[in-house]
């Protein structure tokens, strides 16, 4: 009893939060630092270890064949091919279960074999017993001795199999290959024209919305208040094909292309806007009413007021919708490919990498290296407003007019 007493006097409550907390950043970092990781690695070693292992090496197993048996020389009476197994052409598929690996790209040879069944039968350094008078040593710089006290039989050098070590290998090819020749470059600019304009445009909207929800009166304030909760629940999917033909069809009589960035921008800000002014309303209703009453006294139009004393109030508010907003829109699929198309030059960031995934699916540096150029912007503009977010949120969810 008398360490539980203890423990609630140091704040045991708290260190549970805290430790709580933490476990849950350490359990969404983990996949992220793999995903770094894994994108600046050498593509031979993210395919035989896993990215923890990055800083340490990686160990793979290979196939080469050693010298032509013609090009043996006599020493007594023994026949000898010397070389190097890093300089032997890779010899058909490496094992079962092993990934692909170059003999040529050097490294540590650990143990070395034979058959495909013991690929690490000797240690690299020891002489192996082949029979009938052959033996074969594999040192571990790649340099092999392939000894025989009679002639070689014909036709192609022997198949070995090595187990080497390779050190720690980095590079930005991964990012430059995704950049250029992917096509990658030209989808993230067409997210940003989507998810910036997306952004900005229902939150000036719903800003003028709300203030106006907020401190007017009006005829029919509670039912717009009402319908714009209501629209809340409103699926985007149930809602994409109607308000697709509609587009279409205004855009017909005016003249607007059917394929165009401004009926993006438009649905975003659609479905954006009833969160938004539901957000903005109670926040700005919950501004101090003496402030409002105040700059009226002095003679202040509603403009005036929202413009100099609402709006520099309602930045946390602001910038916690925004962040939603813009992770919405950049993340978004579905509603790009409807509007823009799926052209090379249309696809979202989004729509490149799941193309992407569907052509490259064993290239796996150039998945992460795409899946993080896909999170750095997100990550940026969340660490850019974070600070505001829950002041935002929470303000915005208990206070009301």
């Amino acid at each position: 009893m008398a360490a539980i007493a203890t423990l609630r006097r140091i704040g045991l409550p708290r260190l549970i939060v805290h430790a709580s907390v933490l476990f849950i950043c350490i359990l969404w970092l983990v996949p992220t630092l793999g995903i770094l990781v894994t994108s600046l690695r050498d593509p031979g070693q993210i395919t035989s270890s896993g990215w923890w292992t990055a800083f340490s090496g990686a160990s793979q197993t290979t196939a080469a064949r050693l010298g032509d048996p013609a090009a043996a020389k006599q020493e007594g009476a023994n026949y000898v091919i010397s070389g190097s197994v890093f300089d032997a052409p890779q010899a058909g598929s490496p094992p079962a279960g092993n990934a692909e690996a170059r003999p040529s790209g050097g490294g540590t040879v650990r143990s070395f074999g034979t058959r495909v069944t013991a690929p690490s039968e000797f240690t690299a350094g020891t002489t192996a017993d082949l029979g009938d008078g052959e033996t074969l040593v594999v040192n571990e710089d790649g340099s092999y001795r392939h000894s025989k006290t009679g002639p070689f039989d014909g036709g192609r050098g022997k198949r070995v199999y090595l187990t080497v070590s390779t050190p720690p290998s980095f590079t930005m090819g991964n990012y430059e290959n995704v950049l250029t020749a992917q096509g990658i470059g030209q989808s993230f600019v067409n997210s940003l024209t989507v998810a910036i304009p997306s952004t900005i445009i229902p939150v000036l909207i719903a800003a003028f919305a709300a203030y106006a929800l907020a401190w007017m009166n009006f005829s029919g304030k509670a039912l717009l208040i009402a319908l714009v909760v209501g629209l809340m629940v409103v699926p985007l999917q149930m809602s994409l094909i109607p308000v697709l033909r509609m587009y279409n069809g205004i855009g017909a009589t005016f003249g607007i292309p059917s394929r165009s960035y401004a009926g993006v921008w438009l649905f975003h800000t659609a479905f954006g806007m009833p969160l938004a002014i539901y957000l903005l309303r109670n926040y700005i209703a919950g501004l101090p009413k003496e402030i409002i009453e105040s700059a009226r006294v002095d003679g202040a139009t509603d403009f005036e007021i929202f413009l100099k004393i609402v709006l520099p109030l309602s930045f946390p508010a602001l910038a916690s919708f925004a962040i939603f907003q813009f992770l919405w829109t950049w993340n978004d699929l579905l509603v790009a490919m409807v509007f823009l198309g799926t052209g090379s030059d249309q696809l979202v960031l989004t729509g490149a990498l799941n193309a992407l995934l569907g052509s490259r699916g064993g290239k796996w540096e150039i998945l992460t290296a795409s899946a993080f150029i896909t999170i750095i912007v997100p990550i940026v503009v969340f660490f850019a407003l974070q600070r505001y977010l829950v002041r935002g949120l929470l303000a915005g969810s208990v206070k009301g007019g």
